[in-house]
């Protein structure tokens, strides 16, 4: 019931008026018993009248007090921050499908622990935010433009494919050419959605091998933040994983240096998740985060809640102390 704010706080006024009844209650209980005294014979009307029910006679009149003081605090309007659901965002998530997710340090391998922790961050996602996807190896391409229908991102996420090479800068900037068309769109009076994109890799750029060149990661992330539109990277593995190319062995440590980087340069945030639990505990952070915002919002429910009950209990107490109504 705590309270930051109040909408309409000229209700307040109405305290005047709950005092002035609180007050006028106890001036007539001392004019009744001034009258009372009036009485000569005493012993006489301790025979006739009614033994006095003390304390308990007062209960509903200050539980009546108390539900008038708890309606009023209602009708001001209390605010309080909430957690809301977006009503209006841009997300798209971009998934690293190099040849290193076969990698199996991550069990059942990186790919399919992915592929799990992908579909059930876009199954949380709150209604109202437009979630996309882009997949990128050596090329990146856009498999979902942003909806707010989830099982066509699943189902993209199902069959996502393998391939050669690692090219984050071009999923970087698949998902900012699709944010930008679907907000051209969709902007209306209020501007555009705000927008994020989430990035999910295991290893470092390839190509092209300068991160700062003009389709590398480090100059993407910086137009994302020309932009304004942040980048949530999570580094998924460890340091000990391999995969087999070429009847060969090789080693594809994660990267974090270079994710933190992009994450760094636009403004974003960088997770490390080296299981499939912590990528699905990361995924479930970035939810709340994205789908989700604190706003000053209605809180005087629970006043007015208790306020009626206080004023049925008044009636209740009444009823029984005294067989009637106050």
């Amino acid at each position: 019931m705590s309270v930051s704010g109040f909408a309409a706080p000229w209700w307040f006024l109405l305290l005047f008026v709950v005092a002035a009844v609180a007050v006028g209650y106890v001036l007539a209980q001392r004019a009744r018993r001034r009258r009372t005294l009036r009485f000569a014979n005493l012993e006489l009307l301790d025979r006739i009248a009614p033994r006095s029910q003390g304390w308990p006679r007062h209960v509903p009149a200050a539980l009546i007090v108390l539900s008038l003081l708890l309606l009023t605090v209602g009708l001001a309007g209390p605010t309080a921050e909430q957690k809301v659901p977006r009503n209006r965002a841009t997300v798209m998530l971009v998934m690293d499908v190099s040849l290193s997710m076969e990698a199996t340090d991550v069990k059942p391998s990186r790919i399919k622990a992915a592929q799990d922790a992908a579909t059930q961050f876009a199954q949380g996602l709150t209604p109202g935010i437009n979630l996309g996807l882009v997949s990128f190896a050596g090329t990146a391409t856009v498999l979902v433009a942003p909806t707010t229908q989830r099982q066509s991102v699943v189902t993209a996420i199902d069959n996502l494919k393998l391939a050669q090479s690692t090219a984050t800068g071009e999923g970087i900037y698949a998902a900012l050419q699709s944010i930008q068309g679907f907000s051209a769109v969709v902007g209306g009076a209020d501007g555009p959605p705000p927008a994020r994109v989430v990035l999910m890799s295991d290893g470092k750029q390839t190509v092209p091998d300068d991160l700062y060149a003009p389709r590398g990661a480090f100059t993407a992330a910086q137009e994302a933040r020309k932009e304004q539109v942040p980048i949530s990277t999570i580094s998924f593995g460890t340091s000990h994983g391999t995969v087999e190319i070429d009847g060969r062995e090789v080693p594809v440590d994660v990267d974090d240096g270079s994710l933190q980087e992009v994450a760094r340069l636009s403004d974003g945030q960088f997770y490390q998740a080296g299981s499939a639990e912590q990528l699905k505990q990361v995924y479930a952070d970035l939810g709340e985060q994205i789908g989700y915002e604190m706003k000053e919002a209605d809180a005087s429910r629970p006043w007015v809640l208790l306020g009626t009950l206080a004023l049925v209990a008044a009636a209740g107490t009444a009823l029984f102390v005294g067989q009637r109504l106050p």
